[in-house]
């Protein structure tokens, strides 16, 4: 554990899922073939889309509405939605397939193996604090057995723009009833989780689980109150 400012009072924690508390890489890798291969099985008109043809749709959806990337399932259910206008299905079958497309894909995306850690670290602070969950991603934490632990889950979109920006800190400030100051935020992305948290009055825990040097990475701009290297460190704060 090392630390580069102050640590304040603790009130709460609020927690980053994808990567924080789980590794997020194969999920996301098993969960776009998945997706992928049931477009393309849904109708034949659709058994030549390619991954690249999908995200030039993505690209295409954000160019026209720039501030659709804060909801990341709807902006899915948008490109599924338009790649099925495009085969030449009707607007009442392309909405009845991508709402089946996006069930599909939250199957393969909640699909996540949590460690053993995570869930005794989780239990332990839960026992001091009050812990919220706040993600960009559309992992569903009650699938995969860590929505307990959490008082509430705000999610980019439904609850805000997306970190950094300061929407989800400021309600999961108020939601809490907690100063903005007297909650720690712990995240593994040192752009939304760290420097998002900081700016928005927050301390900031960064959970450095790749042997990453604060010094010499890009996305670096400001420091964490705090860096640990593994879930398990926090616990030596109660």
């Amino acid at each position: 554990m090392h630390f580069y400012r102050p640590i304040g009072p603790i009130a709460a924690l609020t927690f980053d899922l994808d990567d924080t508390l789980y590794d997020n890489r194969p999920v996301i890798e098993r969960t776009e073939l998945e997706s992928l291969s049931f477009v393309q099985n849904y109708h034949p008109s659709l058994s030549a889309l390619t991954k690249p043809d999908f995200m030039r749709l993505r690209h295409a959806i954000r160019l026209a509405e720039p501030d659709i990337y804060h909801d990341v399932t709807e902006w899915r259910r948008r490109a599924v939605e338009q790649a099925m206008l495009d085969a030449g299905l009707t607007a009442e079958e392309a909405a009845t397939g991508a709402t089946a497309s996006m069930a599909n894909f939250a199957k393969w995306r909640s699909r996540i193996d949590v460690p053993q850690e995570t869930h005794d670290t989780l239990a332990k602070l839960a026992q001091k604090w009050p812990l919220v969950a706040i993600t960009n991603g559309n992992a569903e934490p009650h699938l995969f057995g860590l929505d307990k632990y959490f008082k509430f889950i705000l999610r980019a979109g439904p609850h805000g723009r997306s970190k950094p920006f300061n929407d989800m800190y400021y309600l999961a400030a108020e939601k809490l009833e907690v100063p903005l100051e007297h909650i720690l935020h712990v995240g593994d992305d040192l752009t939304t989780d760290v420097a998002g948290a900081v700016r928005s009055g927050l301390q900031a825990c960064w959970i450095n689980l790749r042997d990453g040097d604060l010094m010499q990475i890009n996305d670096s701009r400001l420091l964490p109150h705090l860096e640990i290297s593994r879930l398990a460190s926090l616990t030596a704060l109660i």
